[in-house]
């Protein structure tokens, strides 16, 4: 479920955000349903215009982490946002390695990030698949 009140500022950002030939708004509203759908699951959202807007994942039994996935709008540039969707990097398995390791990338700790610049069916659905294996883990 998915907490209304951490969630503010978002349909702000979503109203105002145009989606242009590289439908990544379409593939972030694809990506909060797949996890608004998900058991247990808390929802939040963080803004740094300019920078990122971050929706941040967390499972209710999760103890360890404040989060088991973001999903990063990257604003650097408006006309073309594009989005960031990290894990931890011991929360995954990435077994087709589409992912980039990143050192200390997810609040300081190894990530393991999947960039999204425009519509992509398979990437999209592997991503999910991610984020299923991430949220599993986060329950344990």
């Amino acid at each position: 479920m998915a907490g209304g009140n951490g969630l503010k500022g978002l349909e702000e950002l979503l109203d105002k955000w145009k989606d242009g030939v590289s439908r990544t708004k379409e593939a972030f509203l694809r990506l909060k349903r797949y996890l608004e759908g998900l058991s247990e699951t808390k929802l939040s959202f963080k803004a740094r215009p300019g920078v990122s807007y971050s929706l941040r994942a967390a499972h209710e039994r999760q103890r360890d982490r404040e989060l088991f996935v973001m999903v990063d709008i990257i604003d650097d540039d408006p006309s073309n946002r594009w989005l960031s969707v990290c894990f931890y990097r011991d929360m995954i398995s990435d077994p087709e390695q589409r992912g980039d390791e990143v050192p200390g990338g997810l609040l300081g700790q190894d990530a393991c990030c999947f960039d999204i610049d425009e519509w992509d069916e398979e990437l999209i659905s592997y991503v999910e698949a991610r984020i299923g294996e991430a949220h599993s883990h986060a329950s344990k």
